[in-house]
């Protein structure tokens, strides 16, 4: 194997293995990549974290992924996001898959290590010696993030002078939250964008459930993100990106987290409806319909959601804001609420 590479899923982090999955890497000069669950694994200035991989990861990941000749799947489902539909890799590549669940030990002809990733790292460690990656293959990696890490800067600027974007509202948080503040995204179009863009300040802070790409995760999870994390780090916030759509489909916890005294710092981010949805809708040869509230057949014009005013009559502290300067300014307005 000259040509090795780590996909770090989200069991590292349930296994509590961040320490054992960094010291393998290191050990043995291995580039990790993250899915969607796995992300925050490593931060995001780690030399061997070369970025989050598969349909909504990076250029970066995805690159080395085509070439890699052994792949060492840790806490991973290696579900289709993270594989493309197992076309992200080079066919002749070899698995290695570290997983308690032995259905997913044994996916893609893989080499199984039934088990926990802490104790299954550690073995793999003491199995493997003083082996070290190819020198140009990990700087081919290392190359490759610099570039995702350009195009990222650019993607996320949040100068006025733009249209208003995820990217644009992800880059801004990121630049103003504190490190150990939680990160919480769910459905629709946030996952990838906060998966490609979101960059990791510290371990285990961000927190994307796209398994089932749960419509209103985003703010009964964040919810009892904070119920737990007000007991461990009270002084930081948990932060929610929620679309208009999954806001609509389950907000009542927001009153829960009124009710109960835990703060949460949700951004609704109003795209006019289910625009993913229509986006597939029309991908796959179809018209737009019922999706985009414009598109709904009304009366007259389609009635627009006050999303102030809902939140506030739930308890809420709520303000509407229309550029990234703005929302820059209200975000810490909530930060210091």
């Amino acid at each position: 194997a000259r040509r090795p590479m780590i996909i770090a899923g989200g069991g590292v982090q349930y296994s509590r293995a961040v320490a054992e999955l960094t010291n393998f890497a290191e050990s043995h000069s291995i580039p990790v990549v993250e899915t969607i669950a796995g992300r925050a694994n490593l931060l995001a200035g780690h030399p061997l974290n070369i970025g989050p991989i598969g349909v909504t990861g990076s250029d970066s990941a995805n690159l080395i992924a085509e070439k890699a000749d052994v792949i060492v799947a840790v806490g991973t489902r290696l579900q289709d996001f993270t594989t493309g539909s197992w076309t992200a890799f080079e066919k002749n590549a070899k698995f290695i898959s570290i997983n308690a669940a032995r259905h997913d030990a044994g996916k893609h002809m893989s080499i199984p290590v039934v088990g926990d990733a802490k104790l299954g790292l550690a073995s793999l460690d003491t199995a493997i010696g003083d082996y070290q990656a190819d020198a140009n293959w990990v700087a081919l990696a290392r190359s490759e993030r610099k570039k995702w890490d350009a195009y990222v800067a650019d993607n996320t600027a949040h100068g006025d002078n733009r249209p208003n974007s995820y990217a644009q509202a992800i880059g801004l948080v990121n630049s103003l939250c504190d490190k150990r503040d939680r990160v919480v995204a769910s459905a629709g179009g946030l996952p990838a964008e906060v998966t490609a863009n979101w960059r990791t300040l510290d371990i285990g802070t961000v927190d994307v459930e796209f398994g089932f790409s749960c419509m209103g995760y985003e703010i009964a999870g964040a919810w009892g993100a904070r119920i737990a994390q007000s007991e461990m780090e009270p002084e930081r916030d948990t932060i929610s990106f929620c679309g208009d759509g999954s806001y609509l489909m389950l907000n009542s916890d927001i009153y829960s987290s009124v009710l109960s005294n835990k703060k949460i710092i949700v951004l609704v981010l109003d795209n006019g409806g289910f625009a993913v949805i229509n986006k597939l809708q029309n991908n796959t040869g179809n018209e737009s319909f019922n999706n985009l509230f414009a598109d709904c057949p009304t009366i007259a014009e389609p009635f627009a959601v006050d999303f102030e005013a809902h939140a506030a009559a739930m308890g809420a502290i709520a303000e509407t804001v229309e550029s990234p300067a703005q929302l820059g300014e209200a975000f810490m307005r909530a930060k210091s609420s």
